[in-house]
């Protein structure tokens, strides 16, 4: 059996980012996400074990979801 690899992303080609990157992306507190998850708001995640990650993709479909143009428009729908 071979055994494996653990390979290196260069953090710019990540696909997944866990919750202390996504934290500081958004300039929120680690238990803010946390809380959200519980919550069912937010970003979908992945869960692998005691792990929680963000794919990147995830993340953006989430941004473009609540951007909005004016502070009158709804942020939920």
């Amino acid at each position: 059996m071979r055994p494996l690899m653990k390979t290196t992303v260069p953090q710019g080609q990540r696909r997944v980012l866990n919750e202390h990157e996504l934290a500081e992306r958004w300039g929120i507190s680690i238990k803010t996400l946390q809380r959200w998850r519980c919550m069912a708001l937010g970003p979908r995640f992945l869960k692998l074990g005691n792990r929680v990650g963000y794919r990147l993709e995830d993340i953006e479909q989430y941004e473009r979801k609540v951007s909005r143009e004016s502070t009158g428009e709804r942020t939920y729908a």
